[in-house]
């Protein structure tokens, strides 16, 4: 019914264009809030009430975390910023364009001076379907045209009343902002079981490695070890730029392709014909592969790869083992990045050696088994996270889209 409702909207184009200022519509300028709390007006979470700033607002959510947060005293005496059901929070300051939608008919928070407050009366504007207006490509375009100031960005409430809004009539934006609740609750609980994965892979990882957990059947003490003693630690060759061709068979991974814990099989790049089968072997990416980035911003960057159809060039490190998982995991934590940086050397471009990968040093499993075990494991919860981190991406790439088709 509700796509029923988009299609008959979009063909008919039957939308009613006003200012926001002519709605029936009440503006609460920032400039009336505070700005940050004095020491002696914090609070902490439990006995508090939050104070909203820019960064709390993502998306058309309200995010509590990192609010600060100020007692029930300093609370109610202030008379403004104070928030209902079915308000819009809008930072005219700072992260200019940003929003969040109050859900709650419970909810009663403060906002700082980066703020401002829109209020509709509900009788022909819904605050549901006018966020999800605002959030749109168009609705972003309106409201930054309008910014004023040069080093600092702002948007007076008198730019903001002059945006141009459609109107439709009540029950079509009810019918637009369930649609849209639906697809935000999908976001935000997808957001929030990506928040926990990555929480439990964190205390997973702390638990593992300080050996107050073990796999059942393993007692022997770790031992610390090398790199090299995990893994061979190669890198690949210096391919001659002439002998680069834009349709010839293998890709050429270079550091620049290591952005992350997985390298994309689609990239345009520099490729090459070799046809030398000793060449093809020793360089080949076929198999699974631990890449690290040895020059450049990325240094000691991780991504596992495999393509038969690319070949690993000069100064990206290649670690290949039977405990592969369990050395990512080790490569994959901040340790490793630190350490790699520490020891990089150069001017205007760093760099480290295989040496120095091979030589860094941490406690492991003495048993290879253990170590498969320990690198399956984090890596089947890696695997996890990847695939609802994609479910997000297609959610927000769906409603994006609808926006975007809808408030055209």
């Amino acid at each position: 019914m509700v796509v029923d409702v988009f299609e008959v909207l979009l063909a008919r184009n039957a939308w009613e264009k006003r200012k926001l200022g002519e709605t029936n519509s009440y503006f609460t300028d920032g400039n009336y809030g505070e700005s940050y709390p004095k020491e002696s007006e914090l609070s902490d979470k439990e006995n508090g009430v939050p104070f909203l700033r820019g960064s709390n607002l993502r998306n058309g959510e309200l995010i509590e975390d990192n609010a600060n947060y100020i007692t029930k005293e300093k609370h109610a005496e202030l008379t403004s910023g104070h928030l209902v059901e079915d308000d819009i929070v809008l930072a005219v300051r700072g992260s200019l364009g940003a929003l969040g939608y109050v859900k709650d008919e419970n909810i009663d928070w403060n906002i700082n001076s980066q703020l401002a407050v829109i209020r509709t009366d509900k009788s022909e504007l819904s605050g549901k379907f006018l966020v999800q207006f605002l959030l749109s490509w168009r609705g972003q375009k309106e409201l930054l045209s309008r910014n004023t100031g040069t080093a600092l960005k702002q948007l007076p409430i008198k730019q903001l009343k002059d945006v141009p809004v459609p109107i439709v009539n009540l029950d079509e934006q009810k019918e637009i902002g369930a649609l849209f609740s639906s697809i935000d609750n999908l976001i935000a609980a997808t957001q929030r079981r990506i928040d926990a994965l990555e929480q439990a892979k964190k205390a997973l990882l702390q638990r593992l490695f300080d050996q107050s957990w073990r796999f059942k059947g393993y007692s022997d003490p770790w031992e610390k070890r090398k790199l090299g003693e995990l893994a061979k630690v190669r890198t690949g060759r210096a391919f001659k730029s002439s002998s680069f061709s834009p349709n010839a068979k293998y890709y050429v991974v270079t550091n620049k392709d290591i952005g992350g814990p997985q390298i994309s099989t689609h990239m345009d790049g520099d490729r090459i014909d070799i046809t030398n089968p000793v060449d093809i072997a020793k360089y080949s990416l076929s198999g699974r592969n631990l890449l690290v980035t040895m020059d450049g911003v990325n240094i000691g960057k991780t991504a596992m790869y495999s393509n038969e159809d690319a070949v690993l060039a000069q100064r990206v490190g290649r670690l290949t083992s039977s405990s592969l998982d369990f050395v990512h995991q080790i490569t994959s934590q901040k340790n490793f990045l630190t350490r790699m940086n520490e020891l990089s050397v150069g001017n205007a471009i760093k760099h480290i050696s295989l040496k120095q990968i091979s030589d860094y040093a941490v406690n492991v499993p003495q048993q290879t088994s253990e170590r498969q075990l320990i690198g399956q494991t984090l890596s089947l919860l890696d695997n996890l996270i990847a695939a609802t981190q994609s479910r997000l991406s297609s959610l927000e790439l769906l409603k994006k889209s609808l926006l975007q088709d809808l408030f055209i």
